[in-house]
């Protein structure tokens, strides 16, 4: 099989477990039935994983304006299209095939490599290898969605989208080969268990040279530096789209013990699964506590925020933590985001939605958690591979971002963002029996 992205830990128990248990190895060794329901977990998972796209989408609907609301709409299903067709053009070959230790192979996946299984042979840990590209494909749209709530209202849709196919096609395959293709960072012991590193804060790096090369929306800052809150036009379509994100986050992170074969890859998804739940519930009350004691009210978009933090806290490491120290990860993490967001708008960077925050700061926290709850882990290590991809993503973004800024631009004229870009760019409005959409 083509994937290196291995769970030694489930295999270990898994071998240890029959060693333990007198009766089962007849059971546990048959080949076949591990060949099914891994891949079925693959496919079953990455339904869920494809099912955050929804999340993304409603959560940054809610968010903008209304007169913003079908563009960011588009954006979304069409980031993921895109981000599907390069996986298969290049990106999935590009992050396991022949990695050398920093980049793979530049090929397109070709298909079903299941000729063995058709014939009756079955190795051990096998999964149809197209189950393996579904489910590792879905993880790349997340990525870019992160950039889409981060640069939206302001944006033009073409530019955008080719930088979500470079995005997807070059720099997200390419950081992952160091570490899920087996390359330098996984040979040195860099562990992301389901991508808060890999994943979260390259989206989020991304989306933060994005914001600062697009510049903030057009009344956000004032001249006296003050920051004038832009509300979002749909509270309740935001909250949809975080409790989606949530229960598509099971299949993100239990999707990554990669195998469902086993006594102990079974036991070792459950505790993925309340890990992560209890992540984002440490995440939620966090949040909703430190923004009642700073500002004497509680912030419902800080609280979504806040799950998702906590979410992405607890992405790099699901499966070590106990349950308790899964909701303290999750709550740092939301206690991280409520600091982030207006230190953000402090240097003028604007994000709609706060992505970077609750991405980016809470992926690097995550990944520096590691250490805390994997022996095995090096805080010295997970440090040098959140700075190595950090520098890596900032660096290629910059260019991708400022090449299509001075080539096609970026951002949509003062008039058409004063319009609003559904009418700008789509010609349509989100809401048209809800009088003018300039709000």
């Amino acid at each position: 099989m083509r994937n290196i992205r291995v769970n030694t830990k489930a295999v270990a128990a898994s071998a240890a477990l029959l060693t333990l248990i007198p009766g089962i190895a007849n059971a546990a060794v048959d080949s076949e039935t591990a060949y099914i329901f891994n891949s079925f977990s693959f496919i079953l998972n990455g339904a869920l994983v494809m099912w955050m796209a929804a999340g993304f989408a409603m959560l940054e609907a809610g968010l903008v304006r209304k007169k913003n609301t079908a563009t960011i709409c588009l954006k979304n299903i069409a980031l993921y299209s895109v981000s599907a067709l390069t996986f298969y053009l290049v990106g999935y070959n590009l992050m396991y095939l022949d990695v050398t230790g920093f980049i793979g192979s530049f090929s397109p996946f070709w298909g079903p490599d299941d000729a063995d299984a058709l014939a009756g042979t079955f190795s051990e840990g096998g999964y149809s290898a197209s189950s393996d590209w579904f489910f590792q494909m879905v993880f790349v749209a997340t990525a870019a969605s992160i950039v889409s709530g981060a640069v939206a209202e302001r944006i033009k849709l073409w530019p955008f989208l080719a930088f979500v196919f470079l995005l997807t096609a070059i720099i997200y395959p390419i950081q992952g080969s160091w570490v899920w293709g087996g390359g330098w960072l996984a040979e040195m012991g860099f562990s992301d268990y389901a991508g808060s590193t890999l994943v979260h804060s390259v989206g989020g790096w991304a989306a933060l040279t994005g914001a600062i090369i697009l510049g903030a929306r057009k009344g956000k800052y004032s001249a006296d530096g003050k920051v004038q809150p832009i509300p979002g036009a749909n509270l309740p379509l935001a909250t949809l789209g975080t409790f989606i994100l949530w229960l598509g986050w099971f299949g993100f992170n239990g999707g990554s013990v990669l195998s469902l074969g086993s006594a102990a890859s079974v036991i070792e998804m459950a505790n993925v699964f309340a890990n992560t739940n209890m992540a984002a519930v440490g995440g939620v009350l966090a949040a909703m506590i430190v923004t009642q004691i700073l500002y004497k009210k509680v912030d419902l978009t800080m609280a979504l925020n806040g799950a998702i933090a906590g979410l992405v806290s607890i992405t790099a490491e699901p499966a070590d933590p106990t349950i308790g120290q899964a909701i303290l990860i999750g709550a740092v993490g939301g206690v991280l985001v409520v600091f982030a967001v207006p230190l953000l708008d402090k240097l003028k960077i604007d994000d709609v939605v706060g992505a970077i925050s609750a991405h980016l700061v809470a992926g690097i926290w995550g990944t520096l958690a590691v250490a805390i709850t994997d022996a095995d882990a090096s805080l010295a290590v997970q440090a040098t591979g959140i700075v190595a991809i950090g520098i890596f993503v900032i660096i290629t973004s910059t260019v991708l971002w400022l090449a299509l800024k001075y080539t096609v631009g970026i951002r949509a004229s003062e008039e058409d963002e004063f319009g609003g870009l559904d009418k700008a760019e789509l010609g349509l409005e989100a809401y048209p029996e809800f009088g003018p959409s300039s709000s």
